[in-house]
């Protein structure tokens, strides 16, 4: 049975959906853009995006979504992941929702109402079924995408350890990205989805508080899993148009052990809940979210740590283990989901992007050894002539529809004797 998310007289608490950016900066974007766009560097930066987020996987990539603490935003970096995933890549793309107390992925991601959630799909699933079997039980959302939900909205649902592997080991095959909403850290699901999924994504609240909370985390990860922290991404989340946090120093603070640190700027549309509408997103916060997911799906396609792909998917060279500055460096081009995007002024830049491999040196081809003289042509000896057989006169109790008395592909009689 089927339970809504939200009841009746919830949805008349919800205002109408606001755009990202208010009508003053997107008037701004318009004259920026007419004054002082260059379209050849829009059109490479959608590009070099666009390959890191669709490079080929070989097996499914599963990315889990942590936070330290509640209301850091986790959620809502889960739902973008998901959304520009399944809008960039052909394959399929699966969020699940590994935070079952009254978790708000399904909300983000625009689900109603939830009928079967990770616990009954635990005890279902079977490795005989087809994908075309096993999305029936899971909810589908904009951009071709599948939801698997945490719980039915019951308080107190907590999701063990064994569901969490039979469900995550069971779906691996059947998608090719995996985007899971964790538990905040140090839940027991969260610190296993640490160390068992290909790239992990630690939200941090955009306070100073939040920032040195997340670099004891971060502390603690290096400590335990040091092979961890390569392929972390931190995304340093504003609930607020001017939190006061000089994101320089704290993406310096932050950028340890190879994790890199990436900024999702506020907005209007995010900051309001509910659904998540691509086309209401601020143009700042599309790109924001395409840098955050091809940097995220580079650290998981990558087999070393440290080391990225390009779009192509050839082995690039490691990123510096330095956190991001702005010191003047140009700013590795992102991208939104609708092409003719920037790079976000005035925010810290992420580590310059892969690189393509240095060329090897073509050898010196070798001359091909001389062919051996032909040798002499022999005297043909002279070959009498064979006489000629006399006509084969058509049986008239032949058929000529098989060509044979004995039936197809039998060999035709001789002449006669």
């Amino acid at each position: 049975m089927s339970v809504p998310l939200l009841p009746p007289e919830a949805e008349a608490l919800r205002g109408k959906p606001r755009h990202g950016e208010n009508v003053v900066q997107r008037a701004g974007r318009v004259v920026r853009r007419a004054i002082a766009s260059s379209p050849a560097a829009e059109t490479a930066a959608v590009t070099e995006a666009a390959y890191a987020i669709q490079q080929p996987v070989t097996s499914g990539r599963q990315i889990s979504v942590s936070s330290i603490r509640g209301g850091a935003g986790k959620s809502t970096v889960a739902a973008l992941l998901a959304l520009t995933y399944a809008h960039y890549r052909s394959d399929p793309v699966l969020a699940v929702e590994a935070d079952p107390a009254l978790g708000t992925l399904p909300h983000r991601l625009g689900a109603r109402e939830v009928r079967w959630s990770g616990s009954d799909l635990a005890q279902i699933v079977d490795p005989a079924m087809l994908i075309t079997d096993l999305t029936g039980y899971l909810l589908p959302f904009p951009g071709g995408g599948w939801l698997l939900p945490g719980s039915q909205g019951a308080i107190g649902t907590r999701l063990d350890i064994e569901t969490y592997r039979v469900v995550m080991t069971s779906l691996r095959r059947y998608f090719a990205t995996t985007v899971v909403d964790c538990e905040t850290l140090p839940a027991e699901v969260a610190r296993t989805a640490l160390v068992t999924t290909q790239a992990r994504v630690l939200v941090s609240p955009a306070t100073p508080e939040g920032v040195v909370a997340t670099r004891a985390v971060l502390d603690w990860v290096g400590g335990v899993h040091p092979g961890v922290l390569p392929t972390t991404v931190v995304v340093v989340s504003h609930a607020a148009p001017d939190t006061g946090l000089d994101l320089r120093r704290a993406a310096e603070h932050l950028g340890i052990g190879g994790a890199v640190v990436l900024p999702l700027p506020y907005d209007r549309h995010l900051a309001a809940g509910g659904a998540i509408r691509t086309d209401l997103l601020g143009e700042r916060t599309l790109q924001a979210a395409a840098r955050i997911a091809a940097e995220v799906m580079n650290r998981a396609v990558s087999r070393t740590p440290g080391r990225r792909r390009t779009g192509a998917g050839a082995p690039a060279a490691a990123p510096g283990t330095s956190a991001p500055t702005s010191s003047g460096a140009p700013a590795p081009p992102g991208t939104s989901m609708t092409p003719g995007t920037s790079t976000i002024p005035g925010v810290p830049t992420p580590p310059p992007g892969p690189m393509p491999p240095t060329a090897r040196p073509v050898p010196t081809a070798r001359p091909a050894p001389a062919a051996p003289p032909a040798p002499a042509a022999l005297p043909v000896p002279s070959v009498p002539p064979v006489p000629s057989a006399p006509p084969v006169l058509p049986s008239p109790a032949v058929s000529t529809a098989y060509g044979s008395p004995s039936g197809p592909g039998m060999p035709a009689p001789g002449p006669p004797r």
